[in-house]
């Protein structure tokens, strides 16, 4: 068993392809071999995180992951706990393994009872897994989940919590909040990204004795998404030089916004790029920056686009659009964020132009918030958090470049490859300006010869891991985030 970190790309399989390796595995092993497993797994985690806890309540479902619940009471009893199964039976609809479960607890005599009582020291929500339907709970099973939400108890979900769309992150109304969870099986994406994060608490991993699917499937399963890893440290060498690194120019910063494009360039220019320029829209009041010196300002019109990575659209308003053609046409490595989207997502002329960058060698990364994603894909921003590794895929594969779809689990996707799920950052990010660090971050990246989805992961994980080793009493600033950054990571 493991608790999951940051740091290893785990895959992430969606329910069908759980059930599949489930099916496949049932046929070859002994029968209630699985959930037999599960109960033990269930039962083992409750008293490592509970060692103390006398009465647990155990919250069952009507399928197999309450016959997963039945089979940890029996262990939990057995070993001397005060165990209170409330169980949703359906004998009509129960399954072979769910049977064999609650006869076995049966026979060890666990309390099985209409209502949960008072007084749990821990509640483990085996309601649901991965069987929910994006419907809202009703009955009973409502009312079981918002007393496991009332509770003092840690909460131990099983699965996911129930109420969390395995796949996309998505919860109903109510749903169990958790303070750990336990993965059987496979990862599921649904609890790395969207609500997910939220409702799950801690995550912990069992693969059952299962381990690599291909001993059991006719053919490997192709995981859904993929956790992304933690960056391996980049050294340098002693003969380098600035230009071994790479120019990045930030366009934007119209009128009002001019601080979005200098947050973006102090990003680039800590994460280490060789030398960065700001070709500020409109009124360009500054020449030069007196906190950093280092910043060339110069007008877009001086530029070689096609020498340089691009960073376009921070605060550029709609000024951003005149140079929007020039720059889709011209930058040979682009980062399209903020004002630089919502104009494309305007004009059917830059969309094409857009297009058109895949049919070359240029390096393109959208970074679109959901709002913005919606806007280019003709949605709500609704239905692209409904499912958000579909909405990045969709975008990626319309327009030929990389996507960076942010928010809680930011979702990286390109056209024919396995989409990745960033497992750092929190909410100190939710602050003006530190998506504009993150084109900077990307920008820097792209400089120094990455391929844009190696810049965008390591630049999305970089940025997520920064707000998560904040040790400040005060609010995490995008100037504090910008500053922050390192070359070395």
């Amino acid at each position: 068993m493991l608790r999951i970190q940051p740091g290893r790309a785990y895959p992430l399989h969606d329910a069908a392809a759980t059930r599949q390796i489930e099916g496949a595995a049932q046929a070859k092993l002994p029968p209630n071999a699985l959930m037999r497993r599960a109960g033990l797994a269930l039962a083992q985690l409750s008293l490592a995180i509970a060692p103390h806890a006398k009465h647990i309540w155990i919250a069952a479902g009507p399928g197999n992951n309450g016959g997963d619940g039945i089979e940890a009471a029996r262990h939990l009893h057995l070993w001397g706990k005060q165990v209170t199964v409330t169980w949703l039976s359906d004998p009509a609809h129960m399954s072979v393994d769910t049977a064999a479960a609650y006869q076995r607890a049966k026979d060890a005599k666990v309390n099985f009872a209409t209502e949960p009582g008072q007084d749990h020291d821990l509640c483990i929500d085996a309601l649901l897994g991965i069987g929910i339907q994006q419907r809202e709970p009703l009955g009973r099973m409502a009312e079981w989940m918002r007393q496991i939400n009332a509770s003092s108890a840690p909460v131990l979900a099983l699965d996911v919590p129930s109420g969390l769309n395995t796949d996309t992150g998505n919860v109903t109304h109510p749903h169990v909040k958790a303070t750990h969870t336990l993965s059987l099986l496979t990862l599921k994406p649904g609890v790395f990204t969207a609500s997910g994060r939220d409702a799950s608490g801690t995550i912990w991993f069992d693969d059952l004795g299962i381990g690599d699917d291909s001993q059991w499937c006719d053919e490997p399963i192709e995981p859904t998404a993929r956790l992304i890893a933690r960056p391996t440290a980049i050294s340098r060498e002693h003969a380098a030089h600035k230009g071994s690194f790479g120019d990045v120019a930030v366009i934007g910063g119209a009128p009002g916004m001019q601080g979005a494009a200098l947050l973006a360039a102090t990003s680039a220019l800590h994460c280490g790029a060789g030398r960065v320029f700001v070709s500020l829209l409109g009124d360009r009041t500054l020449s030069v920056d007196m906190q950093q010196a280092e910043l060339m300002f110069r007008a877009i019109g001086s530029l070689d686009l096609s020498t340089m990575t691009l960073v376009c659209g921070c605060g550029g308003g709609t000024a951003i659009h005149a140079v929007l053609a020039a720059v889709l046409k011209s930058g040979s490595s682009v980062v399209l964020d903020a004002d630089a989207l919502n104009a494309i997502a305007q004009d059917s002329a830059l969309q094409t132009a857009l297009m058109n960058r895949g049919n070359h060698t240029f390096k393109t990364v959208l970074t679109p918030h959901p709002l913005e994603a919606a806007r280019l894909l003709g949605l709500t921003a609704a239905q692209v958090q409904h499912d958000r590794l579909a909405a990045a895929k969709t975008l990626a594969e319309r327009f030929g470049c990389t996507v960076v779809l942010k928010g809680s689990g930011t979702v990286i996707a390109m056209p024919g490859q396995t989409p990745s799920i960033n497992p750092t950052g929190n909410a100190r990010l939710a602050t003006a300006g530190t998506g504009d660090v993150l084109a900077g971050m990307l920008g820097a990246h792209l400089a120094a010869g990455m391929t844009a989805i190696d810049a965008a992961k390591r630049a999305v994980y970089q940025h997520g891991e920064l707000a998560d080793q904040w040790s400040g009493t005060s609010a995490l600033t995008a100037s504090q985030l910008a500053r922050m950054c390192c070359v070395s990571n």
